[in-house]
């Protein structure tokens, strides 16, 4: 991977199962960190089977020679009441992460969310409920908030668009960008969970490329999203039936979005995801062809840039 300009890296979730938690529940971490590291990956986001101590996980990471990138931190700002635990939650989040020589804090707001995680709402509802303007104001106040913090110790708040979540579709990811300060809240750029929204990713990637300081490589079956849309699928569901595949195994055309990168001169880390079951979609083999997927893409548009 040394001909790459950015960081190619594998979010473990290829193997283990993060919404859908039968997927990969088997796998240890030494066997995920074991095949991340034997791939020629270098880093890495956390996995719920990783450990929870950071002297364990660090020696983990060593040991397989593997640099920590980020892990998720859902947020619930929406709810104004909540700001202050969720304020000093985030702040042990990033104290957490800064650690491992971590650069950005991948955050989403989950007030009326359908992943299972705003805590108001029951197992595996179908409809996202999407904020008022109120919910707006206090989402994106709490989002400055925590933005300070991981500036404060040198790091970004990069916002996670996700499926059925608030921030999702193209007007949401709009709002975002506009009602935040560009400052303190950056993006995490996901061309699956973009698709999956309703936005062309090479659009999303170009309009707010300015704000984005991280990225998800995920890919998906249109086959898999057109059955999940048409039957108001839960987002478990949509995983449990293999709607996200990783790059180079779904309908995405990724040589537009790397050829974007190219020009830009993205520098960051880029991780692939596949999100599937494992005993199904072997997570070493889709690696492996993911990888080689992207070096082939990647190597053939620099040679032609050369060649100009």
């Amino acid at each position: 991977m040394g001909n790459l300009p950015f960081h190619l890296g594998i979010h473990p979730i290829n193997w283990v199962g993060e919404d859908v938690l039968e997927h990969g529940d088997h796998y240890s971490y030494e066997q995920v960190m074991s095949e991340i590291a034997s791939l020629g990956f270098k880093g890495t986001e956390v996995s719920r089977k990783f450990p929870k101590n950071a002297k364990e996980l660090q020696d983990a990471l060593s040991k397989y020679n593997l640099q920590l990138t980020t892990q998720w931190k859902s947020v619930l700002f929406s709810e104004p009441n909540n700001h202050k635990q969720e304020l000093e939650a985030y702040r042990h989040h990033v104290e957490f992460l800064k650690q491992f020589g971590c650069k950005v804090v991948s955050t989403a707001e989950i007030g009326g969310s359908i992943l299972n995680q705003d805590p108001r709402r029951g197992q595996d509802e179908t409809d996202v409920i999407r904020l008022d303007n109120d919910g707006w104001k206090y989402m994106v106040e709490g989002l400055n908030k925590a933005g300070e913090i991981c500036r404060e110790n040198g790091m970004y708040l990069v916002y996670h668009h996700h499926a059925g979540t608030v921030v999702e579709q193209p007007e949401e990811i709009d709002r975002l960008m506009e009602m935040s300060d560009p400052n303190l809240v950056h993006l995490l750029f996901d061309t699956g969970h973009g698709y999956y929204g309703g936005n062309d990713p090479l659009t999303l990637l170009k309009k707010y490329y300015h704000r984005i300081k991280y990225i998800h490589l995920k890919d998906v079956r249109q086959e898999i999203l057109v059955e999940a849309l048409q039957n108001k699928y839960s987002i478990r569901e949509c995983i449990s039936k293999g709607m996200f595949t990783v790059p180079g195994d779904g309908c995405l055309d990724f040589k537009p979005i790397f050829n974007e990168l190219l020009d830009q001169g993205y520098d960051g880390w880029a991780l692939i995801e596949g999100e599937q079951d494992p005993l199904i979609c072997n997570p070493y083999e889709y690696a492996k062809k993911a990888k080689a997927h992207i070096e082939d893409i990647v190597t053939n548009l620099q040679a032609q840039k050369t060649t100009i």
